[in-house]
């Protein structure tokens, strides 16, 4: 009988997180999952002798390893970590605090990269494992004013899976960076949209993309999280899972409209760019 895979997955008290830990415990797989507020984390679960609510700080590093600690102490094992957990900060980079910046920082990437750390040692024993990086369209496209430090948060996180995938391969460790569209959850809420304390007025194409994003994108989003978790489970199913899996029909399309843009750049600029070379 082959053995039920053990799902670690953060930021699980709501949106996709909370979708992908629902369908896995309806699948009867066993999930430890985190959120700053377990109470929270029960409510929206509900009880399952396969689930593991933890209340965890993913910007503590003790806080992360007692975290798994206590999944492999409970479920003996862990095969596929989702780092989903994360937030969006929305203002002009001139408007940001250093406070404000380096803490989405903290929880976006150096939050993830504690949880990297402290699941290896189990993964690198076991010789297997599946590390799931929530990313976004916005880690390979940063074109939207008053998401900057939002996009650069995600620019770090995809450039360090990419060096995680080559280093954990040899390993049977797999490495995924799942970049999401805008699907319809509660990402552009006031919970999870943080706006600076010090606007710049001049800053009007900042406070128009601030205002269509919470006003008619949010709610309308394309994306149905339920599909969203269901591709990420079933990406964790596969023998050569994708390095890169975009998600939405909006991602596939900016992500293209990308490599167009930078394709047509690079042909635009190619003799200055080659020029540059040490004469023989």
């Amino acid at each position: 009988m082959e053995q039920k895979k053990v799902w670690f997955v953060t930021g699980a008290s709501k949106g996709l997180g909370l979708s992908i830990v629902k369908q896995l415990l309806a699948n009867g797989l066993p999930v430890a999952a985190t959120s700053r507020s377990i109470d929270a984390l029960s409510k929206a679960v509900g009880s399952d002798d396969n689930f593991l609510p933890l209340s965890v700080d993913l910007t503590s590093e003790k806080s992360v390893s007692d975290a798994i600690d206590a999944t492999v102490m409970k479920f003996g094992r862990i095969d596929v970590v989702v780092n989903n957990a994360g937030y969006s900060v929305a203002g002009a980079l001139e408007e940001l605090t250093d406070e404000e910046s380096r803490e989405n920082f903290n929880v976006n990437v150096f939050g993830v990269l504690n949880v990297i750390r402290k699941v290896l040692p189990y993964l690198r024993i076991q010789g297997s494992g599946h590390i799931i990086n929530i990313s976004s369209i916005a880690g390979f496209i940063g074109t939207f004013p008053g998401f900057g430090i939002y996009c650069a948060t995600k620019f770090a996180l995809d450039g360090l899976s990419e060096a995680l995938s080559v280093e954990v391969k040899p390993m049977g460790i797999h490495t995924t960076i799942v970049g999401p569209g805008y699907f319809r959850t509660d990402f552009l809420t006031a919970d999870s949209l943080v706006t600076p304390k010090n606007i710049i007025e001049e800053y009007t194409n900042v406070r128009e993309a601030l205002h269509v994003h919470q006003h008619s994108y949010n709610g309308n989003q394309p994306g149905d999280p339920e599909k969203g978790a269901a591709a990420i489970i079933r990406i964790a199913g596969e023998q050569q899972p994708p390095l890169h899996l975009y998600l939405g029909e909006d991602a596939y399309n900016l992500a293209y409209a990308k490599m167009e843009a930078v394709k047509n750049e690079l042909e635009s600029w190619k003799e200055l760019t080659v020029s540059t070379g040490v004469e023989a």
